[in-house]
């Protein structure tokens, strides 16, 4: 999916780490409902993008572009949906999926550094460099866990910054699977099963965009 790459944030979920490390790990997952608007770019040009967070389901919602539709990403269950709200249909992302491996939660031993702090939408924010898994990310994050800045690497795409951030409790049907959809599955993917809380998997081919059905998608 073209746009959703550019939407994705290097959000890494939150990290069930000790004592003796909290301190050097940033809570990344909001520990209360917010819903935050975020300048980025699409196709080179400027984009405004709403996302939302359920802290109670640990549950993200990332509004497509034009009212397209909407991605939910559970990180408890390591799983997520694009909901394709024109033509009412439901795609999970398959095992290897690239957009669900953005939102992957850091490792065990990723690596955190503190780079100074910064105000980003009136709010105060610390910056952190993100060593994972070979990547290299930074991001300005609340003492609540809410990324105000996000800079996924060092070539400027993907960059965004928060507008506008609103603490207000999130309604939980919001976060969850509409009915009346039609369940839709892509051609030779692999379909979703068990996996580990928080896990995502790392590569994979890139969902259609969104409100289009992939060429011999078939209803499950």
């Amino acid at each position: 999916m073209s746009n959703s790459r550019a939407l994705a944030l290097p959000l890494l979920a939150c990290i069930a780490a000790s004592p003796a490390l909290a301190q050097d790990r940033p809570a990344m997952f909001p520990t209360r409902d917010v819903a935050v608007t975020y300048r980025t770019s699409l196709e080179g040009r400027p984009a405004e993008m709403r996302m939302a967070w359920n802290a109670a389901q640990r549950r993200m919602r990332i509004e497509m572009p034009s009212g397209q539709g909407y991605l939910i990403l559970d990180q408890q269950a390591g799983t997520g949906f694009v909901v394709m709200q024109q033509t009412r249909m439901i795609m999970d992302m398959p095992a290897g999926q690239e957009e669900a491996a953005r939102f992957a939660p850091a490792s065990q031993t990723a690596r955190f550094t503190r780079e100074g702090s910064d105000r980003v939408a009136s709010l105060p924010c610390t910056h952190w460099k993100i060593e994972d898994r070979g990547q290299v990310g930074r991001a300005c994050i609340t003492a609540d866990g809410v990324t105000l800045r996000a800079q996924p690497g060092g070539n400027g795409r993907g960059e965004m910054e928060a507008l506008r951030v609103e603490f207000a409790a999130q309604d939980p049907a919001r976060f969850i699977r509409p009915e009346g959809f039609l369940n839709m599955q892509i051609p030779g993917a692999t379909q979703p099963g068990p996996a580990p809380a928080g896990a995502f998997p790392q590569r994979g081919s890139a969902l259609p965009p969104p409100g289009m059905m992939p060429p011999g998608a078939v209803p499950r």
